[in-house]
């Protein structure tokens, strides 16, 4: 009976750390909070081991022309993330994440942190980033470390900002992909701020 009692105690007194993160984002960071607009969000995955994205995001074929598979770089120089870099982007004050869709996809659900610049305006808006006008256009020689995305694989609004970032004069090297974009996000289950949150 007292052994009996003892286990009991035992698995009380376990019971808060079996509580902990099912689903990580890594085996030793189960979330991660980052800085945003409207304050500090926590990012971290669906804990429902069961749960399966639907709608919009479950599409696994669009019509091509538009909607056509992104090549792995979009431009020469321009690195190609995944979630855990654009995760330590995120972290650095330093660093800006743009969210490249129009303002009705933003609006629909975003990353945690990152701003809102259309594809079709970021010419317009690289003093954000960093550079200066001039007369022949944009200096951008202290331009900031940017990510940027769109819906995802098969979406060319992020890629044709980066292409057009970069014949403006922004340095390429100073560029990141984030090529899975909105569906791979969701796909993991990690957190999504504003519109329909069914990722997180």
């Amino acid at each position: 009976m007292k052994t009996r009692t003892l286990f009991a105690a035992a698995a009380l007194l376990a019971a808060p750390a079996m509580a902990q993160t099912t689903v990580g984002i890594t085996s030793d960071m189960p979330s991660v909070t980052v800085e945003t607009a409207s304050g500090p969000v926590k990012i971290d995955r669906i804990q429902d081991t069961s749960h399966e994205i639907s709608g919009e995001w479950a599409r696994t074929s669009r019509p091509c022309p538009d909607f056509c598979i992104q090549p792995h770089s979009p431009a020469d120089g321009v690195y190609t993330i995944g979630e855990l870099e654009l995760i330590d982007m995120l972290k650095d004050p330093d660093a800006t994440v743009v969210d490249s869709r129009t303002p009705d996809w933003f609006q629909g659900g975003t990353i945690p942190g990152a701003i809102n610049i259309p594809y079709t305006h970021v010419l317009d808006e690289l003093g954000r980033l960093g550079c200066e006008p001039d007369f022949d256009g944009w200096d951008c020689s202290n331009a900031k470390r940017v990510a940027l995305f769109c819906n995802g694989i098969w979406c060319g609004q992020s890629p044709t900002a980066i292409r057009n970032m970069v014949e403006a004069g922004y340095p390429a090297d100073r560029i990141s992909y984030y090529r899975g974009g909105m569906q791979v996000w969701r796909l993991l289950g990690l957190t999504v701020t504003g519109g329909t949150s069914e990722g997180g």
